[in-house]
């Protein structure tokens, strides 16, 4: 894989509760330099990313990767809200600029493999979502670190029913960890056709190259510059 192939999968993010501007600003203009597939962010900053992604470089459009998508996260980093709230916050973001959701599943339903209520809680944020834009994608964050095969199995089967598009491993920040080459492996098994996203704790080019090899279709991390720039080295 070629270091813009490895580029046009990452979704460079910043998520930490103290970035501000400087930091986006600085991973807005990376992304594009980069030509990543989108920057991931925190809900108060879609604005900011809109305004510089809108007057960024010309040749930026024209590249493979085209402009960034603006990923926004929902219900994060616990996912323990309502669904209602989570579908209120998705409508929100999409207005102001979101075309990608990142969305954190109930995780006491994913533990219970109760499926229906997994669902709800994601077709809740689907339908909301694409009332604003049919075309948004739409990422479930299953904090795969504390499940097993089964529950992961399950958790796909209602994402796929829900109308995701894809489904992802981590936060980045839970205790039990993040991404690992089985759980990529066990969500692109159990896909249903959905994309996979691994996240959390991928920070050098070995692990991305490996989770990238298990199935991944999109990497989530802070560290895409690192990466590519030692995939073209």
């Amino acid at each position: 894989m070629t270091p813009q192939e490895i580029a046009h999968r990452i979704d460079h993010t910043v998520l930490k509760p103290e970035a501000a501007d400087l930091q986006i600003r600085r991973l807005v203009a990376q992304a594009v330099e980069y030509q990543f597939a989108a920057v991931c962010i925190n809900p108060h900053w879609i604005p900011l990313a809109a305004e510089l992604l809108q007057t960024a470089p010309s040749n930026a459009a024209a590249a493979a990767g085209g402009i960034p998508a603006i990923c926004a996260c929902i219900g994060f980093p616990l996912g323990a809200m309502f669904s209602s709230s989570k579908a209120a916050e998705a409508a929100a973001c999409i207005r102001a600029g979101a075309t990608e959701l990142d969305m954190v599943a109930f995780i006491p339903a994913l533990l219970a493999r109760n499926a229906a209520q997994t669902q709800d809680d994601i077709l809740q944020v689907v339908v909301a979502a694409r009332q604003q834009d049919p075309r948004i994608v739409i990422k479930v964050i299953l904090e795969t670190a504390l499940l097993n095969e089964s529950q992961i199995a399950t958790a796909c089967e209602a994402a796929a029913k829900a109308g995701a598009d894809f489904v992802k491993t981590s936060t980045g920040f839970h205790a039990a960890g993040g991404a690992t080459v089985q759980a990529v492996q066990w969500l692109k098994k159990h896909s249903y056709g959905m994309r996979v996203k691994a996240s959390g704790g991928i920070r050098d080019l070995p692990a991305a190259l490996a989770m990238l090899e298990a199935g991944a279709d999109r990497l989530g991390c802070s560290a895409g510059v690192e990466i590519v720039t030692a995939a073209r080295a």
